[in-house]
């Protein structure tokens, strides 16, 4: 039975406080503080890699003196796309004279691995195989779903390289760049504020910044400049733009691992839709864990507008936690995430873009009461697809969450082209203004 399956207790990550982060938002508390979280549930094991090197980078973080530079040879590196933003005052501050623009910053997020720490994935794709339903025969549909399997469970098999750092590379004015980050905190993670030296650069640029001496694709990224001021979207992913069932563990399984990915009928031509009319700094925030980043990012470049992707930082030990990550705890993480958003943005209009299976309706609600200057539109699609909805899809529900918050600045639908007219009176806000 699949949601019995336990993966080794050495190759999976929870959750854990990056100290590199001076992004000014406090991270999630980490597991190593407490073996519970918040809720009570002990914390999932973390994925390690040799006992020492776990032990210094845990303890002594970015002040680690025998951090060590990441090798090709031995390690592979994934290199996630971002946004850089100039810091600027708080809307109702007061603005501080000065005939310099702000400088470009960048939060740049590195995943190192081991190349030679995997494990077979075979049993975990027979199992995950055998609940599905596939039948076991060796025709070429069910070898190539198989493939899929084995291709999108390996990265969370893959066992993390802490305390390792990188340097970042990229071409700015004619010159190349160096940025060195890390070390990894002991989870493998690089998570660093970077301050670029691009005084030239303008609002909607984009440059491909990769790591050095690494050649492989993860291994090089694209970052998205924007500037303070205009229009910014933070969408959800899984049953906003992307058919994943949310509601049905079964669902989960299929269109995360055995399945190509489907987007929602009519959302890539919405989307692009709204990019035309709003030019919008785009964030895509999802409750997917990392390990699955090279599939939502490959899936979002061939449906959607290019933009930064936020994962939890975090794997679990069995399929059971896989499909929970996508249930629990979401209005607090999504919070959190778009705290640091603002952080980088305060001064950008923002459209939050959501669905009913899970706590959409309730985080986007929660920031809008909490800034209600930055939160200019929130759109919620009733999913009406799946089982077990129909308490999350009552009125009631979306009246309770959206209480005493304005009428004009929310809305519910079915169908994408009901929000055609929702975005176009938004863009009217810029000929206003």
């Amino acid at each position: 039975m699949v949601h019995n399956l336990k993966l080794p207790a050495d190759y999976l990550a929870p959750d854990a406080k990056h100290p590199q982060d001076d992004s000014g938002v406090s991270p999630s508390p980490s597991p190593s503080a407490s073996p519970e979280d918040a809720e009570g549930r002990p914390s999932p094991p973390e994925r390690r890699g040799s006992s020492f090197m776990k032990f210094v980078a845990g303890i002594l973080g970015s002040k680690n003196p025998i951090s060590q530079p990441a090798d090709p040879k031995v390690n592979s590196v994934w290199l996630l796309d971002n946004t850089a933003y100039q810091a600027v005052p708080e809307p109702e501050a007061p603005e501080q004279p000065s005939d310099q623009p702000a400088p470009w910053q960048a939060e740049f997020v590195a995943c190192i691995l081991e190349k030679e720490g995997r494990k077979d994935a075979g049993k975990f794709v027979a199992s995950i195989a055998d609940y599905i339903g596939l039948d076991g025969e060796s025709g070429a549909a069910d070898q190539e779903t198989r493939k899929r399997i084995e291709d999108r469970v390996q990265p969370f098999l893959d066992r993390v390289s802490p305390g390792m750092n990188v340097t970042v590379e990229l071409d700015i004015d004619g010159s190349t760049q160096s940025y060195p980050i890390g070390p990894a905190d002991r989870n493998g993670i690089i998570s660093q504020i970077v301050q670029l030296d691009a005084p030239h650069i303008q609002d909607g640029a984009i440059v491909q910044p990769r790591i050095s001496q690494f050649k492989d694709n993860m291994a090089c990224m694209k970052t998205h400049f924007a500037a303070p001021s205009g229009w910014l979207v933070v969408s959800d992913i899984d049953d906003t733009i992307k058919r994943t069932m949310t509601m049905e563990p079964t669902g989960i399984l299929r269109t995360t691992f055995t399945e190509e990915p489907v987007p929602i009928p009519g959302m890539p031509e919405f989307y692009h839709h709204v990019h035309a009319e709003l030019n919008p700094t785009w964030f895509y925030l999802s409750a997917s864990p990392y390990n699955l980043y090279p599939f939502l990012h490959n899936f979002l470049h061939h449906h959607y507008p290019t933009g930064t992707l936020i994962l939890r930082d975090y794997s679990w030990m069995d399929i059971d936690g896989l499909i929970k990550s996508f249930t629990e705890r979401t209005q607090e993480y999504k919070t959190e995430r778009m705290e640091k958003i603002r952080h980088w943005f305060p001064q950008r209009r923002v459209l939050c873009v959501g669905d009913s299976t899970q706590k959409d309706p309730e985080a986007y609600a929660e920031m809008y009461r909490k800034y209600p200057s930055w939160i200019h539109a929130i759109a919620i699609r009733k999913v009406t697809n799946v089982g077990h909805m129909e308490d999350k899809n009552k009125d009631e529900r979306f009246e309770e969450a959206f209480k005493d918050i304005p009428s004009e600045i929310w809305t519910v639908y079915e169908d994408p082209v009901e929000l055609y007219d929702f975005v176009d009176q938004l863009g009217m806000e810029d000929q206003v203004l």
